[in-house]
């Protein structure tokens, strides 16, 4: 028997890895990837909307006080861009446009492309706001306004997460934010 080569018959000094080895791992590493990737990219694309959205969101309350301030009363504004997108969309130059209630609303938005769509409704104190299904707002004795964002976060149509707020309550309302 030769006395350099050890049980498993590689010789005494010689090191590494064999194919079978290399191959297992390659297919753990493949395997972890297909899990964790997905479910990376969800995740950043709903920290992507929320950033956006509450951006939008904080525009929209301060200039909608400021609106009423010198005007006396909250404006509505169309919903712009009209379908949420993958690609984003220049929201400036689409949606603030002369006579349009944003730009009446002067709202700079805080990205430059937004992939969601916004709208905002307002009401007198004479008039009951009528949030969309599933969200609430109490009605308030003096005037009001509502947005709504729509966003399409996985990128795949179908089911959108749409969120939600009021000048009556500050706080972020959300459906269907899994999807």
């Amino acid at each position: 028997m030769d006395t350099l080569c050890t049980r498993s018959g590689r010789r005494r000094g010689e090191q590494g890895f064999t194919l079978l080895e290399i191959m297992v791992v390659v297919a753990i590493v493949a395997i972890l990837a297909a899990v964790v990737v997905p479910s990376w990219l969800r995740d950043s694309r709903k920290t992507k909307a929320n950033s956006e959205v509450g951006g939008m969101f904080a525009e929209i309350g301060v200039k909608e006080e400021q609106y009423k301030i010198e005007n006396h009363v909250y404006l509505s504004a169309a919903s712009c861009p009209t379908a949420p997108s993958s690609a984003g969309v220049d929201f400036q130059a689409t949606c603030v446009t002369t006579g349009s209630g944003w730009a009446n609303l002067r709202i700079a938005p805080t990205e430059t492309k937004l992939y969601c769509t916004y709208a905002i409704t307002a009401g007198l104190s004479t008039a009951t706001p009528v949030p969309p299904t599933g969200f609430t707002m109490t009605a308030p004795a003096t005037s009001w306004w509502f947005a709504v964002a729509t966003c399409d976060i996985d990128g795949k149509g179908g089911t959108n997460t749409t969120y939600f707020q009021s000048s009556v309550d500050p706080t972020i309302q959300r459906q269907n934010y899994g999807s």
